[in-house]
């Protein structure tokens, strides 16, 4: 197996790609290939000792940058190093790309170079969503403000086919974000998008309101992108928000700061369920071969993760398995 990553994506910049690429090769054993100024790169892997053979380098000169246009930069920048690592990807180079780059260029680039898969109208970003239960798959996290029912009905496919092959739930439950649990609730799109879900092979269980998501009620959380990346970052803000809170209260007094030592074991794991490095990334779904969205401030730590978490796409064989099934199941 052979990832392809991108050393120039993120906002750490190349040093942590780096690092994070060569602790996956040696945790994983797998092959890389990592796309990006090769000198800059070259530099940083005189900096550690890794099996030689397992990595090698293809030279890119240019970067997507955040205010780009996605769909102009994937157009004219086709010396970038996502432009260049997809397309390897596409070309077959690799099985599966990285990047912490550009969000929007990276959903541009998956669908214009590596392609959709055939019957899928729209490509996904999905990602994982801690809650009281352990973690929940949510998409559109994103990628696609303005959808048709149809779309979110392949989003609820693909995330039940990828919460229960990549991340080992059977039987995934399926929820539709709505402002009501009963049917018929919600706006024109809801309503038919339920439709949808409720005549599919998948385990739709019906509505979930946003209260519910937090405690793991349903296994796949399927909504818009313009819902999703709201869920997201009001859940963000709730849990920054806590913890500051709470570190407040823990260094008000003495005995308060003795209860905080006490409980920093307890707490550490806590925030560790809260963090985004410990997954890594989020799947692209949709798209003819795997692709991964690491999070844009992605230390070293969270690149390992991400190449972890695109292993186990490959493996598990997701796109075929959604390939084959798009239109049975629907």
């Amino acid at each position: 197996m052979k990832i392809i990553v991108d050393a120039m994506g993120g906002d750490k910049g190349p040093a942590e790609v780096v690092k994070g690429t060569i602790d996956a090769v040696k945790d994983y054993g797998v092959e890389v290939i990592i796309v990006g100024k090769e000198d800059i790169i070259e530099n940083e892997l005189k900096n550690y000792d890794y099996p030689k053979n397992k990595i090698e380098t293809i030279n890119a000169e240019d970067i997507i940058l955040n205010e780009d246009d996605p769909a102009i930069a994937i157009r004219r920048k086709k010396d970038s190093s996502m432009v260049v690592g997809l397309k390897a990807l596409a070309d077959g180079m690799g099985d599966g790309f990285i990047s912490a780059g550009s969000t929007g260029a990276l959903l541009a680039g998956g669908i214009f170079i590596v392609k959709r898969i055939k019957g899928i109208e729209r490509a996904a970003l999905s990602t994982v969503y801690p809650t009281t239960k352990g973690i929940s798959l949510l998409l559109d996290a994103g990628a696609n403000v303005d959808c048709k029912p149809e779309y979110l009905n392949q989003f609820g496919i693909m995330g039940s086919v990828y919460m229960e092959k990549v991340i080992g739930v059977k039987s995934p439950k399926v929820g539709l974000v709505n402002i009501g649990v009963e049917k018929g609730k919600g706006n024109l799109l809801t309503k038919e998008t339920y439709d949808l879900l409720e005549n599919t092979n998948i385990n739709f269980i019906g509505n979930v309101e946003a209260r519910d998501i937090p405690t793991g009620a349903v296994d796949v959380i399927v909504c818009d992108g313009f819902v999703g990346n709201i869920v997201l970052k009001l859940t963000e803000g709730m849990a920054i928000s806590m913890f500051s809170s709470l570190k407040e209260v823990f260094m008000k007094n003495t005995k308060s700061k003795i209860g905080a030592f006490l409980l920093k074991p307890e707490l550490k794991v806590f925030k560790g369920k809260m963090d985004y490095r410990e997954y890594g990334g989020a799947p692209l779904l949709g798209t003819k071969k795997p692709i991964v969205k690491a999070h844009g401030s992605s230390d070293a730590y969270a690149i390992k993760n991400g190449i972890r978490q695109l292993i186990a796409f490959i493996e598990k064989n997701v796109i075929n398995i959604i390939e084959d099934n798009i239109n049975v199941i629907e």
